[in-house]
């Protein structure tokens, strides 16, 4: 068994170009309450919460989706009296409708479900406001203009996308600066560098990944599966298929190769690899466990040197990745294009 490393919670950095500073390393909140089998009791997540922040992980992300709604009152009753100490990132425009997932930017949802996530949370005002998915009907101009408001009202502090392509990047930033993109980044989710991640930089805006384990695949491999609640999403993902899960295998063995050699757990040595990625890069890894937090905060202190990270690199392009990052990809950044502002009849 590998030996972990070391915790080391000092780092911080800006996210975006407006000011926002965030601990280095968040904490995603969703699997606290949903997605990731049933919910765990509150009284644990919230004493969870208040040790991550103990640590230095203020940064902590939910969204109105996690429940529903479940999770940021969780959230809210875990912050209160550490308000002052936390940068508190939650989303809208994503829900489910009959079972079926349905997007919303129109400029009265984006209000209604602002005033609703405040309430919830128990706050005056939210730190990172994110549009959690694109709505294609609605033109990412109009999207921006009612968060524009939100932030001259005081509601929001800034602005974030999650799952946008570059370009409908680029068209929000003009609105109003984006202060954060939120996208699927890890050693077997990297389509996002080819364009994404340099119109990030290119504009100033901070990254910030989930999933940056691979949904826990990188820190335990297909032996994760075998733990998994019958009503765990992943179990319906792609790339935890039964045939997609076996290719797949290698990817881990290669890591916890490579981690074993560092003398760290392979979760710590692929949160590592993402780290590495720059100072503009805050991975928000998720966890439901105060051993796996520890382990996760270890991976701020893994040094890894431009060679040890194409060695890693290297090892997981050659073994190849298989499956999709969703059953229905429909809802990513691979279709978040928006019509034109020129399009757009607006309600009266």
């Amino acid at each position: 068994m590998a030996q972990f490393a070391t915790a080391s919670t000092e780092r911080r950095l800006h996210l975006g170009s407006q000011g926002l500073e965030v601990s280095a390393q968040g904490l995603g909140c969703m699997g606290m309450s949903a997605f990731y089998g049933p919910p765990k009791p509150d009284q644990e997540m919230i004493s969870l919460i208040h040790y991550a922040v103990s640590k230095g992980i203020t940064f902590l992300d939910t969204s109105d989706i996690y429940g529903p709604f479940t999770n940021e009152v969780l959230v809210g009753k875990a912050i209160k009296g550490i308000r002052d100490k936390v940068q508190l990132a939650t989303k809208f425009g994503a829900r489910f409708e009959d079972g079926k997932l349905e997007v919303h930017g129109d400029p009265a949802y984006v209000r209604a479900a602002c005033e609703a996530s405040l309430k919830r949370l128990d706050v005056e005002c939210i730190d990172l406001y994110y549009q959690h998915r694109i709505d294609q009907k609605v033109p990412i101009e109009v999207t921006i203009g009612e968060l524009k408001k939100l932030v001259e009202e005081g509601k929001i502090k800034y602005i974030g996308l999650s799952e946008a392509s570059a370009s409908t990047i680029r068209r929000a930033h003009a609105v109003h600066p984006i202060t954060a993109v939120q996208l699927e980044w890890s050693l077997w989710s990297r389509d996002v560098e080819e364009e994404i991640i340099p119109t990030c930089r290119e504009l100033g805006i901070g990254i910030v990944p989930y999933s940056p384990l691979g949904r826990g695949f990188l820190s335990a491999g297909a032996k994760l599966i075998e733990n998994l609640a019958d009503d765990d999403f992943r179990k319906d993902m792609p790339r935890f298929s039964a045939e997609n899960l076996e290719k797949n295998k290698v990817i881990f063995e290669r890591i916890l190769e490579i981690a074993s050699k560092k003398r760290c757990s392979p979760s710590q040595l692929a949160l590592a690899w993402v780290h590495h990625q720059g100072n503009d890069v805050a991975p928000i890894p998720g966890t439901t466990k105060v051993k796996n937090l520890e382990e996760n905060i270890g991976a701020l202190s893994v040094e890894l040197t431009p060679l040890e990270m194409k060695e890693i690199e290297d090892s997981v392009c050659s073994a190849g990745v298989f499956g999709d990052r969703y059953s229905d990809m429909g809802s990513t950044w691979m279709n978040s294009e928006t019509p034109p502002l020129s399009s757009w009849q607006p309600v009266v």
